[in-house]
């Protein structure tokens, strides 16, 4: 109850209290101070006595009826309602803080050091790229937020892009819509191989084992967009520098004059651009008719021969022998000064590296001898299959495998790293005929293996390609790179069988000379398209184009990749990083170790091996 009188007099106003600041309430604390707590009772009974003797003094203050506290809780309501306030003030300068702090280094760094800001070669045009986007809250968001192009950010989808109707697809090249293209192949400089002599001959032959050993590659059975013919791929692109055209649409560059455009800038700035709009997923970049057939028989199921971590050491793989292969350019002479870590072998040290026997056994093909079978199937698509002697008994084969598009994979629903071409590669290490090792691309880096320790399908090993990005690995699976938790991860599974053997056009190579040649097996197969110095996809597109966008500096579509030219083809070891790095070699495949199998079986007791 309010502490008023029942008759009051006319009102008056009342003294100031010495525990109340003029214009309050007698008996009310002022807001903010604190509250000793073993006080706050005899505080709570000291402001009734005061409002009660107010009341009988006929005295009403005009500021706030005063309300006796019945309670210490009473009293700690207004301050732990300033105590929040405070709190979230607080927190909200700091956000404020942190952010103008972290924009102002930001540009401060900018101005101060730009190279440090260049991660990729897309950073390099950072300046001109942000300012294409029409949007002043786009362009101030990039530059100080590093959140660039937010109105163009689509969810990601099942199914990339939007296919348009037959009849409303853009039609790319001539009015004609000639199919002119699939004659690039055959219209190369080398006629016939009849004109070749002894010397000439020797330097375009391909050994047997290399076809032997070819690999067949498990594309993903879910893909979206298949190989394809770089032939094709031509067609349907126009050379472009700085977005601007070099060449007339209908002017098509082809294999066999593809190099010309080395004239502008020396070739390193031009890019084989799209003429459709790649999110309109034109049928020359999905590659559907390229898909492998499917042969009549069965498949024969492949399987990996040794894990290094079950069966132990591979017969005849000391560093010694290893070191006649392993680097081209470093052959030792005396055993003791090889070290097995300078060879790729895995350290002890790695965990992954035991040779512990697992309890479960398995019987493989039920004990029969592996028989060469029935392979892949032929895809529509060919193969580029170039092979080099490096001398002393080492040879290399580089297959190489074009797609026209590469779907980027998704973080937290956002999708990073589209491009339109897509090279990718497996070599093959030969020494005196007998394979080595392989090397599987994959995003600009990639793994290698012993022969021995990946799966085969009689004498031909198998890959598998990553579902969009058509990364290479070893097993079926998920494979989570860079980011932890796999964030970020390619996906591969036994899907289309593709035997490249089967179409494909072959070359030898000499690094020295830079000297491509048909082989034998393909002698009309052109080679001017080997020496394009640009890249075989769009560049990648301004921040004003709804299509792109960035986020943690991470682009929706990048720049189109080189070509094989450009893949580090005089690499000493089998990995494509720099030549001093340690290549590690693995002798197994996968995570899981695989069960030890049965090497021969007859009445009484079975052999392991």
């Amino acid at each position: 109850m309010p502490c008023l009188s029942h008759a009051p007099p006319p009102p008056t106003l009342l003294p100031a209290s010495p525990l109340a600041p003029s214009g309050s309430c007698p008996g009310v604390l002022p807001i903010g101070k604190s509250v000793v707590p073993g006080s706050a009772v005899a505080i709570a009974k000291a402001a009734s006595t005061l409002c009660t003797a107010a009341a009988q003094s006929g005295e009403v203050s005009l500021t706030v009826p005063c309300q006796p506290l019945s309670s210490a809780a009473d009293l700690t309501v207004l301050p732990n309602s300033y105590q929040q306030m405070v709190r979230k003030t607080t927190a909200a300068i700091a956000f404020l803080s942190s952010l103008i702090t972290y924009v102002s280094v930001n540009s401060l760094i900018r101005a101060i050091n730009p190279a440090a800001f260049i991660w990729y070669d897309e950073d390099n045009d950072e300046s001109r790229w942000i300012a294409s986007s029409r949007s002043w809250f786009d362009r101030k968001a990039c530059r100080w937020l590093g959140a660039c192009g937010t109105a163009h950010f689509r969810l990601v989808r099942p199914y990339f892009g939007q296919r348009r109707p037959a009849p409303e697809a853009p039609i790319s090249g001539d009015p004609a819509g000639s199919a002119s293209w699939r004659a690039f192949w055959l219209n190369g400089a080398n006629q016939s191989d009849h004109s070749w002599d002894e010397t000439e001959r020797p330097r375009r032959e391909i050994p047997n084992y290399v076809s032997q050993y070819a690999p067949l590659v498990h594309l993903f059975s879910g893909e979206q967009f298949w190989p394809c013919d770089i032939a094709e791929h031509l067609y349907h692109t126009t050379p472009m520098l700085n977005y601007t055209p070099v060449q007339s649409r209908w002017d098509h560059p082809t294999l066999q004059d593809l190099d010309q455009l080395n004239q502008w800038q020396e070739g390193h700035y031009v890019f084989l651009t799209s003429d459709d709009n790649v999110e309109d997923r034109p049928p020359w970049i999905e590659g559907e008719k390229n898909i492998p057939s499917s042969p009549e028989d069965d498949l024969e199921q492949s399987w990996a021969d040794w894990d290094g971590r079950v069966d132990g050491e591979i017969p005849g793989d000391s560093p010694a022998e290893r070191a006649k292969w392993y680097d081209t350019n470093a052959l030792p002479t005396i055993e003791e000064d090889i070290a097995p870590e300078d060879m790729g072998y895995l350290s002890a040290e790695d965990p992954l590296a035991d040779e512990g026997v697992r309890d479960d056994l398995r019987k493989r093909y039920g004990g029969e001898p592996v028989r060469m079978q029935v392979t892949g199937g032929r895809s529509e698509a060919p193969a580029v299959l170039l092979v080099m002697d490096k001398g002393n008994g080492i040879v290399d084969a580089f297959w190489f495998y074009f797609y026209s598009f590469n779907l980027g994979n998704v973080v937290l629903n956002v999708r990073f790293g589209n491009h339109v071409g897509d090279w990718e590669h497996c070599l093959v290490r030969f020494h005196h005929g007998k394979p080595k090792a392989l090397f599987f691309s994959a995003h600009s880096a990639g793994e290698a293996y012993s022969y021995e320790a990946v799966e085969k399908i009689g004498d031909r090993p198998v890959i598998y390609s990553a579902a969009g990005t058509h990364a290479m690995y070893a097993t079926p699976g998920v494979h989570s790179y860079i980011l932890p938790w796999g964030l970020l991860h390619d996906q591969t599974d036994r899907g289309p069988l593709w035997d490249p053997l089967l179409n494909s056009h072959a070359y030898t190579y000499d690094y020295d000379s830079d000297t491509l040649r048909a082989s034998t097996t393909s002698p009309d197969a052109p080679t001017e398209w080997f020496y394009f110095n640009g890249h075989w996809g769009d560049k990648f597109y301004p921040l004003g184009d709804r299509r792109q966008y960035r986020f943690a500096g991470q682009y929706h579509y990048v720049n189109g990749p080189l070509g094989p030219r450009f893949k580090h083809l005089n690499r000493r070891k089998v990995c494509q990083g720099p030549d001093g790095d340690t290549c590690v070699i693995k002798n197994y495949i996968g995570e899981t170790k695989r069960a030890k199998r049965w090497g021969s079986f007859g009445s009484g007791t079975e052999s392991l091996v």
